[in-house]
């Protein structure tokens, strides 16, 4: 096994004189299957492409885009595991002063808009070379949307970076699809129909006057209201409903830039043997070895923890989770988790994703495109969710019986109102894989608050804390549940901010921090953050300003 290649040595050791592929990346390159640059990079090189990384890349420095030359096929680019502007700004619009995906954890080793800026540099050095975008900051960018750092709409970001193909979600399918295609000879600007993707068209769509509001089983394709008219509070609230009803099973068309994009409707998520089979690639689990004698702070995280599925149904309004992962949970089979976990040794901090407690569930009508609900948990429960707990656990048993392992964590967190109607696995969790502190994100308390969240009644919360105490009590366990909590979401206001304290109080609940309210691009959150809109009701509702947060946040941390 080796990495990657970053350097011109590196590439001379494989005997390469060429790359297919060069991947850009805002991040430091860490070979490990939680960062993005690294698993698209092992996935094309399992294809039998050449692959090379630039990692972070100094903008300032034409030289630094320039080390492995021109590649064969394309230019991949990333900002990273995180958006370069929420990777660099507070929710008040404060400087960041550290980076976790940094050697050393140092700030301002990337740009903001690293995306538009890395494009932009590579499309005036190689003319004619193809540029495919990618990643977090590309996914959640890919139509027209709401930019909070600069208050407007911006352009997709396709057409604002001039790059050639955007791909959207995890990617390893559709950025292989793309990649085995022009090594065929077929031009990018032919590639129009790769599912996960948003391309320029050459063919204005034709959609006769009306039919997006028509009945939608009839509906093929969908016109959005074009990007420069988003500004509009109504028409991008308008364009918002539109795109939440039919981004996942119909083809969208939006005039963006002066030019047309197509976005197609994500790939078929990845079965588990094709899950397994990412992940058995052969990452080295650690970063590049340019990087020794410092330490990547994401990296040290997420070490000793263990992937063991994607996506989420929950729904939460001001979470893109499910923008970005798919909303079917895609699992690795549990003989590919125990396998990667025989290659740690003392404690697994973590098993999980997004959320703990959905591995290997499902929906038993597979999802269909009739159902109009856009969470599987709120209001409540759906009846065709099928719930996998004791599945899960009979993972972490086996985890935990491994000879190098004396620990096994849950620190992802999970989701309390599915987890509460499964005493066999609360008291699991409460007695054995629980490191001291439970993460659980009940997010507010005020009913109405909750309602624009998406997020279940505080009632839930409090009835799984009771059920979890009286376990860890009975078995002499000092246990701490740690609420995760959003203040100034929109819609909330003062006395809102009192009545949480009130609960907080009523609990004995001393929290640390609190989440301060980010409008990022895409959730639905961000779109009543906008247009001062209720998404369901398309009522008034009121917005705080960052005074406002600030306030809130003073009165929620009252100890």
């Amino acid at each position: 096994m080796s990495f990657i290649p970053m350097t011109p040595a590196e590439m001379q050791d494989r005997h390469w004189d060429y790359l297919d592929i060069i991947i850009i990346s805002g991040d430091a390159y860490v070979d490990h299957p939680s960062f993005g640059a690294a698993i698209i990079a092992r996935s094309l090189e399992s294809e039998g492409f050449r692959v090379g990384i630039i990692a972070q890349p100094d903008w300032k420095r034409v030289e630094d885009f320039q080390q492995l030359g021109k590649p064969r096929l394309f230019f991949g680019i990333t900002a990273g595991n995180m958006d370069s502007m929420i990777n660099h700004y507070t929710a008040q619009r404060k400087l960041r002063h550290d980076d976790a995906y940094s050697p050393g954890g140092i700030a301002g080793l990337r740009p903001d808009r690293a995306t538009f800026v890395y494009t932009n540099i590579i499309k005036n050095l190689y003319k004619g070379v193809p540029v495919v975008i990618g990643g977090i900051e590309a996914s959640l960018r890919r139509i027209a949307h709401y930019d909070y750092w600069q208050d407007k709409i911006r352009n997709s970001i396709l057409s604002d970076s001039k790059a050639d193909v955007l791909i959207y979600g995890m990617a390893e399918k559709p950025i292989c699809e793309l990649a085995n295609l022009m090594a065929r000879g077929v031009s990018v600007a032919d590639i129009q129909s790769l599912p996960s993707s948003v391309v320029f068209t050459r063919i204005a769509p034709y959609v006769k006057d009306g039919v997006e509001e028509g009945d939608s089983s009839q509906i093929r394709d969908i016109i959005l209201p074009p990007a420069d008219t988003c500004k509009d509070k109504l028409t991008f609230y308008r364009m918002t409903k539109l795109f939440t009803e039919f981004s996942n099973t119909r083809v969208l068309f939006q005039s963006s830039g002066g030019r047309w994009i197509k976005h197609n409707p994500p790939a078929a998520e990845l079965s588990t043997t094709e899950m397994d089979k990412i992940y058995a690639l052969p990452f080295e689990y650690a970063p590049h070895p340019i990087y020794r004698g410092t330490i990547i702070p994401a990296f040290e995280q997420i070490k000793d923890s263990l992937t063991s599925h994607r996506g989420c149904y929950g729904g939460c309004n001001f979470c893109a989770i499910a923008c970005h992962q798919g909303r079917k949970i895609q699992s690795r089979s549990q003989d590919s988790i125990v396998a990667e976990a025989l290659k740690h040794s003392g404690t697994i901090s973590d098993v999980g994703g997004p959320t703990a407690n959905m591995y290997a569930s499902r929906c038993k009508l597979g999802f269909p495109d009739s159902c109009k609900r856009r969470s599987c948990l709120y209001p409540a429960l759906c009846l065709n969710l099928v719930l996998t707990h004791d599945e899960q656990l009979v993972l972490l048993n086996k985890i935990s019986n491994l000879p190098r392992i004396k620990h096994v964590f849950i620190a992802s967190g999970i989701r309390h109102d599915m987890a509460i109607s499964n005493d066999k696995y609360t008291k699991e969790i409460a007695i054995k894989y629980t490191g001291g502190r439970l993460k659980l994100a009940p997010e507010h308390c005020v009913p109405r608050i909750l309602r624009l969240m998406g997020k279940p009644e505080i009632s839930s919360y409090e009835a799984f804390c009771s059920k979890y105490f009286a376990f860890t009590t009975a078995q002499g366990l000092k246990r701490q549940v740690i609420p995760y909590l959003i203040i100034g979401h929109p819609g909330s206001n003062k006395a809102d901010a009192i009545a949480l304290r009130d609960w907080l109080k009523k609990h004995n609940i001393k929290v640390e921090q609190v989440q301060e309210f980010t409008p990022t691009p895409m959730s639905i959150s961000t779109c009543m953050y906008y247009t001062g809109l209720d998404f369901d009701s398309g009522e008034p509702i009121e917005i705080p300003s960052p005074g406002q947060v600030r306030e809130q946040k003073k009165i929620v941390l009252w100890n």
